[in-house]
């Protein structure tokens, strides 16, 4: 969501800041190449599954292979942007890390490492559940619109009622608190990173891709969405109240944030809430809710033994680690293998 210095005395004009992530896109955004790179990247890892069931799995080695190159350019442009524009170390060190990580996955899988052909497969359904919110207009729209609508109902719980009108991003997203009423003078704005889709795509694809029975799967999906989609709106309210009215404006941290960060100083509420607490608690939600889903769908341990391999070059056997080794050896009860 993005933040707006509408104060009287401010040299800035009205821009709201956003809970999720862009302000002014890059060129790079703008051009359509990233949604083009992130399209094809899901199109080539489906293509491969395609293969692999057909009965080729060195074509569709060779396939996805290439797929995880893409994939990794496709994170690489986007640095730009949560450098520039959303000023989240967090997410530029991920982004910068994805390529060498991509390129080394591909590099496995080219080499004979066919179990990362399941990892491909949850990527391509992650992807098949994020793109249309990202590039169907009015898919995206609804998101952002119903995510910013139920973060105001929220704020009324706690006594605040600013109202809604359109943000930047053309949508109606914007929290309309009165900057002669704040401390900072700026207000907050629901962008598409705001609503969760990200994290709930990056579940269903892990989930949707183990075989397993339907029932355990439909559970594991509707417990990660239904934590995934609270967990977010009382993020969205925490950082919406936060930029506003000042919640970290110590003079001691917009010294420190001004001074090393090169934040303006009315920005400093937002930037701690978004860009290190919240997305600092939202690391410490995903490692819980993994943990959660894995009781119930412990056939996703085996796409993420080759996520823990391809990070540290070791094996881990997670399964017997968790005392699940007889989900390994059968696929777990009922499951058609």
């Amino acid at each position: 969501m993005p933040t707006a210095s509408a104060g009287a005395e401010s040299a800035l004009a009205v821009s709201p800041e956003f809970i999720g992530v862009t302000s002014i896109a890059s060129t790079v955004l703008d051009s359509g190449m990233t949604d083009a790179l992130a399209w094809i990247a899901i199109g080539a890892f489906f293509l491969a599954i395609v293969l692999q069931w057909r009965g080729e799995p060195d074509a569709a080695r060779v396939l996805a292979s290439a797929a995880w190159l893409v994939f990794g350019v496709f994170w690489l442009t986007m640095v730009p942007y949560y450098y520039y524009d959303a000023q989240s170390p967090l997410q530029t060190v991920l982004s910068v890390a994805a390529l060498p990580l991509c390129l080394y996955t591909g590099y496995l899988l080219y080499g004979g490492r066919q179990s990362l052909l399941l990892l491909s497969k949850a990527v391509a359904i992650m992807g098949l559940i994020y793109l249309p919110a990202e590039t169907i207009p009015f898919v995206r729209q609804w998101l952002i619109e119903t995510t910013a609508a139920q973060t105001h109902f929220g704020m009324e719980l706690l006594g605040h009622s600013p109202g809604i009108n359109e943000g930047a991003n053309g949508y109606y997203s914007r929290f309309d608190f009165d900057p002669d009423e704040t401390v900072t003078g700026r207000t907050t704005y629901i962008v598409l990173a705001c609503t969760g889709i990200g994290s709930m795509a990056i579940f269903g694809g892990l989930i949707a891709a183990v075989k397993a029975p339907l029932r355990r799967k439909l559970t594991g999906i509707a417990l990660a969405v239904g934590i995934i989609w609270f967990l977010n709106l009382v993020r969205n309210v925490f950082i919406g109240l936060a930029s506003p009215w000042g919640w970290f404006q110590q003079e001691w941290l917009v010294s420190f944030m001004t001074t090393y960060m090169g934040a303006q100083p009315e920005r400093v509420s937002f930037l701690v809430a978004h860009n290190y607490i919240a997305q600092t608690l939202s690391v410490v939600a995903l490692v819980a809710i993994t943990y959660l889903i894995v009781r119930i769908v412990p056939e996703i341990l085996e796409p993420l033994e080759d996520v823990l391999f391809v990070l540290t070059g070791n094996e881990y056997d997670l399964f017997e680690a968790l005392g699940k080794e007889e989900v390994r050896a059968d696929g777990g009860p009922d499951a058609d293998r």
